[in-house]
């Protein structure tokens, strides 16, 4: 605290120091046996100034330690950090009551952890059980596959999909906050990757009529191919969702100065120019979720956002309306790698 400040709140006892100047001035006054004089009044409004300016310096130096102890410039506010340079009892009630706020914040924050890490363990927990029925129903589906119509046979099987997919959302967002230790950086090839997640989005481009190619080289990335397969998944399931039946899905790999590249390009309804620079938002389904046939959550883009930056690489999108979405996924080159293989 500057000293113009303290003076500024200290201005009642300011006024309390002139008053009292007056009122002793006024009994001098009044006095028949003394002679008041300018001097005289002068010499006594000085020294009960110097004894003013004694005491608020001595006062501002005591305070001094506690205020910057509070000073946040010099000590960004923690709440991991208690405070504890209280001397006197005013100090020390205000720093009891502070410190009291930590602890409660702190027992509140540990709770909300807790609580937090047991709807996860229950969501693994759940997404690994509701698989088992899921596959069990897969199987059921395919052994009466002879005994129902071929259509209503897609059906279910695309339901079926969409109900695995939806549950692999879930599974990947609940494994957003603890991604750290569940990743591991590897050489992969990108093709490779490309094609597991193609194969398993097969029924959908038959259904469709879609024509799908890959162009370009191979490209060896640095990577972890469990989260960048599902990144991919979310990608062409977005691609076939919002591409009309008998369109083209294309996948280029490339290589520049930056890093190799992974470009989705689709021949689809394309996404509004207004809704482009939020595609990537939590929940945001846009117009095209709102207005099509097909049910959006919001999530897959989020996720794949999400997970592509914390693998580092880069997620951004190119459309036009009516004519297609581009999605470009750049892997950086990592001139530091020098692992021992």
């Amino acid at each position: 605290m500057t000293i113009y400040k303290y003076l500024k709140d200290h201005w009642l006892l300011l006024i309390g120091w002139l008053f009292f100047i007056g009122v002793t001035c006024f009994i001098l006054w009044l006095s028949p046996d003394m002679v008041v004089n300018p001097s005289i009044i002068g010499y006594l409004v000085l020294l009960q100034g110097l004894f003013l300016l004694l005491f608020l310096t001595i006062d501002y130096s005591l305070k001094k330690r506690w205020w910057r102890s509070l000073d946040i410039t010099e000590h960004p506010p923690s709440l991991q950090q208690y405070l504890g340079e209280a001397s006197k009892s005013e100090e020390k009630l205000v720093q009891d009551y502070i410190n009291g706020l930590l602890v409660e914040h702190q027992q509140g924050m540990q709770q909300a952890i807790n609580n937090q890490q047991e709807q996860k363990d229950y969501i693994d927990s759940w997404v690994h059980e509701i698989k088992v029925p899921l596959a069990a129903v897969n199987l059921i589906l395919q052994s009466i596959e002879d005994d129902i119509p071929e259509k209503k046979y897609y059906l279910v099987e695309n339901e079926l999909s969409k109900i695995d997919e939806y549950v692999e959302q879930v599974l990947y967002y609940a494994r957003l906050d603890s991604f750290s230790r569940d990743y591991l950086i590897q050489e992969y090839s990108l093709k490779e990757i490309v094609q597991s997640v193609i194969r398993t989005q097969g029924n959908y481009f038959i259904q469709k009529n879609l024509r799908f190619s890959i162009e370009g080289d191979d490209q060896i990335v640095l990577t972890d191919a469990k989260w960048v397969a599902f990144i991919f998944k979310q990608l062409v399931s977005n691609a076939i969702k919002y591409t009309p039946a008998g369109g083209e899905i294309t996948v280029t790999f490339s290589q520049t100065k930056e890093g190799a590249w992974l470009a989705l390009k689709d021949s689809g309804i394309g996404i509004p120019k207004e809704d482009q620079r939020r595609v990537f938002d939590k929940g945001f389904t846009g117009e095209n979720g709102r207005t099509s046939e097909q049910h959006s959550t919001g999530l897959g883009l989020y996720l794949a956002k999400s997970l592509a930056d914390k693998l580092g690489h880069q997620l951004t999108m190119e459309s036009v309306e009516g004519e297609g979405t581009t999605i470009y996924l750049l892997f950086p080159f990592l001139s530091y790698f020098n692992e021992r293989r």
